[in-house]
């Protein structure tokens, strides 16, 4: 009963950790598609109200990581939207780093793609051009590995705009018109035609021709209510062409035009660049000093400062998030430094643990492949030996009947009283007897049993290697082998000299023995040299 109890209890355990690991799974699941929501949010908001973008953001708890898995490089490229919004530099460029970072991780390449744009775009506006190049660079190979054809037309604009910061205006211009239709055709994207008209925009109002600046702007103005480009970057750049035209007219003492385009600009104030504000900050200023009103121009310089000095708070909050920041990186590196050391460790330790059982494997290997041979050799010798014995006992039983019959036709002669006839029966008897002990060897397979005794491993390793050879010739090499001379072995083998001569050159033939080289009888020796001797002839 108790064994039934103790079943039953570790099969509920295991059923509720089941069900607790699946709710858990469950949950993490629900809870990071709940913080996913909120990117979702933000990139909705961020264009129209950034605020809004920047409180959904906020509700994600750190680590954000671990809560927004897979969406991390979407949520720093819109912190970096927000923070380009407010005119926070360092903020934008630390967000746009790690926006590249995450979407390295999590193969977004579109998002690295842009991230990497907007770094070229920033840093060669603040002239570090060698390090803008680089990012450019990085933006082409994103965009080429996500098959992105628009990621890769704006790249080709990168180049334009650089000679735009350069202040190259009539390069730039080149470089655009070059390319005018291609941007026009883009109808999924208008951003591209806006930007270059932007620029031409621009261009042409610093190179004085406003006939052309008016007719861009009127392309660019076309562009308003066109549902794929965003409204932050169109007022974005309305706002500094508005700047630009109030520059432009300032030169030239048209007072009632600056004052018109500072009054079109103001509408767009929210989307002022921190450069922009100083610009419109200052034409303000110089505008009332035109008018000879001191005091209103004077609360305009006192405006530059008071922004002047919020921008050094951001960029001093921002280098503490910067520090910050660099301890986080600088204690994960050291992580996954220390990480990788075990990791390095374990796999050294590994090797070595293989290296050392492969070795291990392979004497032990080798030693019983030895002790499994030798074991068939003895098995295979004594399993040779058992089918001589065999064959010697049949040889030994024929030899005692022919002793028999010797004993018999030794009695019938020493019955016969006649000496004469005794004689020559003793004659008859001699002569039998020298033919039989002549040819008592003369069948070679019995021949062969015979003499095997003497050496097997020898025989066994001259069949093994020659099986082409005859008992007879196997015998004859044997004979050899022990040092018999050529008149021995045609006497053992009841042959003439000569037809051994011819049997031992047959055997050369046979086993393919290069007798310019060597003989027959050395080569029989050097090969079977380490066979054992059993006994001697």
């Amino acid at each position: 009963m108790f064994k039934y109890l103790n079943k039953v209890n570790i099969q509920g355990v295991l059923f509720i950790c089941i069900i607790v690991c699946h709710i858990s799974s469950h949950s993490q699941s629900n809870e990071d598609d709940y913080y996913i929501r909120f990117v979702d949010s933000a990139d909705y908001y961020i264009d129209d109200y950034p605020k809004k973008a920047q409180a959904f953001l906020d509700s994600i708890p750190q680590p954000i990581e671990d809560k927004i898995t897979g969406r991390v490089a979407d949520y720093y490229d819109i912190k970096a939207l927000i923070h380009d919004e407010r005119g926070e530099y360092a903020q934008l460029y630390q967000s746009y780093i790690l926006a590249i970072k995450y979407a390295d991780k999590e193969k977004n390449y579109e998002v690295a793609g842009c991230a990497s744009l907007e770094l070229f775009a920033n840093l060669y506006f603040a002239k570090k051009n060698a390090v803008a190049y680089k990012y450019l660079n990085k933006a082409k190979a994103y965009y080429e590995l996500d098959n992105n054809t628009n990621g890769l037309l704006e790249v080709k604009q990168m180049y334009a705009y650089a000679e735009f910061s350069n202040k190259n205006y009539k390069k730039c211009n080149e470089l655009i018109l070059n390319n005018l239709e291609t941007y026009k055709a883009v109808k999924d994207d208008a951003y591209f035609y806006m930007f270059a008209t932007y620029m031409l925009t621009s261009n042409y109002i610093e190179l004085g021709n406003l006939n052309k600046a008016y007719t861009y702007i009127k392309e660019f103005e076309s562009l308003k209510d066109n549902s794929t480009i965003v409204k932050y970057n169109y007022a974005s750049f309305k706002v500094s062409m508005d700047i630009n035209f109030a520059e432009h007219y300032l030169k030239n003492k048209k007072l009632d035009s600056v004052s018109h385009y500072l009054s079109k600009a103001s509408e767009l104030r929210s989307y002022m660049g921190n450069d922009l504000v100083r610009k419109y900050f200052n034409l303000k200023a110089d505008v009332y000093k035109s008018y000879g009103k001191i005091e209103e121009a004077k609360t305009y310089l006192d405006s530059i400062a008071v922004f002047e000095r919020k921008m050094f708070d951001n960029n001093l909050e921002a280098s503490f998030q910067l520090n910050n920041t660099l301890i986080k990186t600088e204690s994960e590196l050291e992580s996954e430094s220390v990480k990788k050391f075990w990791n390095g460790f374990l796999a050294v330790f590994l090797f070595c643990l293989l290296s050392f059982l492969s070795i291990f494997y392979l004497i032990y290997y080798r030693k019983h492949k030895w002790k499994l041979k030798d074991s068939i050799n003895k098995m295979n010798n004594l399993s040779y030996l058992k089918s001589n014995n065999e064959k010697l006992t049949g040889k030994v039983l024929g030899l005692e009947e022919y002793i028999l019959n010797l004993k018999k036709e030794v009695k019938e002669v020493s019955m016969v009283h006649d000496v004469p006839v005794q004689r020559e029966k003793i004659k008859d008897l001699y002569k039998n007897l020298l033919h039989n002990s002549s040819t008592l060897l003369d069948k070679s397979e019995n021949h062969l049993e015979l003499v095997n005794e003497l050496n097997v491993e020898f025989f066994n390793r001259i069949q093994s290697k020659y099986p082409q050879l005859n008992d007879s010739e196997v015998i004859t090499c044997y004979y050899l082998f022990m040092d018999f001379k050529n008149k021995e072995i045609a006497l053992f083998l009841n042959i003439s000299v000569r037809a051994l001569e011819s049997k031992r050159y047959r055997i050369s033939k046979k086993i393919d023995l290069n007798t310019k080289k060597n003989s027959l009888l050395e080569h029989l020796k050097e090969t079977f040299k380490d066979t054992k001797i059993g006994s001697t002839i």
